[in-house]
């Protein structure tokens, strides 16, 4: 009887753990995204409001991402722009050799591209100490010189999402074309947007600016900037958003300190 209830419970447990390790990869941000409204207790407030994310720009597309938990990340990472220690998890996407690494450091126990292999797309889901890491593919032109005759290589490029201290942070890559409604729905509701506004390399300020005002994430953080004067942008997104020009390169948010006016954050401080 007792080897029989021990196999009942192996079985049971064997069905409960995928289960359970598809649950702790559910999305806070689609979930968020999804539902209606609803009051937040004040033990949960308060506790929020201590779980601070720092945010410092690298240069390039490259932000590192310091969490509570310690964890630190780097988005589009070629090693070239480098703050401090050595990330733990880093994100590439290949749109060119600025973006990427193929040979990263040893060290990064984490390295995460936003492109596939063999037509496939990319598929990143997983979480990495406190944070929630996932993609959504967009499509990149291809290299120059190139010649198979197709304009774009599908699923090239990886928009990728860090949910973390009760914060959905987005991060577009090397975005080439417009988002659709499939794309908005997979990325769902983001609060900090790194966004590309060179104009040129990416696409272009029109493009980009109506990303921009259909994300109406709380802060916005400029990157690619090299090629177009900020007053460009910030007339296109228009008066909906506000502007904060900071000497340091780098801002702490938690969940209660987001502006609640949709904010442009440029850090100067590179």
């Amino acid at each position: 009887m007792r080897r029989l209830v021990s196999a009942a419970l192996a079985l049971f447990g064997a069905f409960l753990t995928p289960a359970l390790a598809q649950q702790s990869q559910r999305s806070e941000c689609l979930a968020m995204a999804n539902a209606p409204p609803r009051g937040m207790p004040v033990a949960f407030r308060q506790a929020a409001s201590a779980a601070e994310v720092e945010i410092t720009y690298a240069g390039h597309s490259t932000y590192f991402i310091d969490t509570p938990g310690g964890l630190r990340i780097a988005t589009d990472y070629s090693g070239a722009y480098q703050v401090g220690r050595l990330p733990d998890v880093v994100t590439m996407n290949r749109a060119h050799s600025t973006h990427y690494n193929l040979f990263p450091d040893k060290r990064i126990s984490h390295v995460l591209h936003g492109w596939g292999v063999d037509g496939k797309p990319a598929i990143v889901s997983e979480r990495v100490g406190d944070t929630f890491i996932r993609n959504v593919t967009t499509d990149i032109r291809r290299y120059f010189g190139d010649d198979s005759g197709a304009d774009m290589i599908r699923d090239g490029n990886s928009i990728f999402i860090f949910e973390v201290a009760g914060l959905c942070i987005g991060h577009l890559g090397h975005l080439h074309h417009k988002l659709d409604d499939s794309h908005f729905a997979q990325i769902g509701r983001l609060d900090i947007v790194m966004v590309p506004i060179d104009g040129a390399y990416t696409m272009s300020l029109d493009g980009i600016s109506e990303i921009t005002k259909r994300l109406r994430a709380s802060v916005v953080l400029p990157m690619h900037r090299f090629a177009t004067p900020l007053d460009d942008f910030m007339r296109r997104i228009g008066q909906q958003f506000e502007i904060d020009r900071r000497t340091e390169r780098s801002i702490r948010m938690s969940r209660d300190a987001l502006p609640s006016t949709p904010t442009v954050i440029i850090l100067d401080g590179v």
